[in-house]
């Protein structure tokens, strides 16, 4: 990053997502400077998919940025929010697979990610042991509460398993 650019790209940094017509105001001078920095297409990427919902549109800007720069940290874990946000499940299984080879990236975030997929699948067996994976690459107290905090609200979505007498109540009442 150009020191111009870094400037533009930081000033729009800065004032997302609460001031966006200055952000992409910031975020077009940083792109007309470089128009292949990953985090600049990251960013309009995000703004697109968490702001405007128009999910096909930040996906060409994550698509782009990862073409660019296929190490950067930031792009994957807002794509693959985008994908399941667009419910493109296999796209997204494959770049969270990608994304756990990428060395100094968060591991906790992709795993908490391939457990929200597994868990739209309806797979909750599978979420839990993903949010294990994902409890053991978590370095912060934040993290680690919010993905107890998670595995609560999948267990709570578990169907639960009957008892005898339980099903033989159930019986009787049908």
């Amino acid at each position: 990053m150009t020191l111009t650019k870094s400037k533009y790209y930081f000033e729009a940094l800065d004032n997302y997502p609460y001031s966006l017509p200055d952000c992409l105001e910031a975020l077009n001078y940083a792109l007309s400077y470089d128009p292949e920095d990953a985090d600049s297409l990251c960013l309009m990427g995000r703004i697109y998919s968490e702001m405007l919902n128009d999910y096909e549109k930040a996906k060409l800007y994550f698509e782009e940025a990862m073409l660019c720069d296929v190490t950067n940290l930031n792009t994957p874990k807002y794509y693959i929010k985008c994908l399941l946000d667009n419910e493109d499940l296999q796209e997204a299984e494959k770049l969270i697979n990608y994304s756990l080879k990428i060395k100094g990236i968060d591991k906790s975030i992709l795993w908490f990610y391939r457990a929200l997929l597994s868990e739209i699948r309806g797979s909750f067996a599978n979420a839990l042991k993903f949010l294990k994976e994902a409890k053991q690459f978590s370095y912060n107290k934040e993290m680690l509460e919010f993905i107890k905090d998670r595995e609560q609200f999948v267990k709570s979505k578990m169907p639960k398993k009957l008892t005898k007498k339980s099903a033989k109540k159930k019986k009787e009442t049908h």
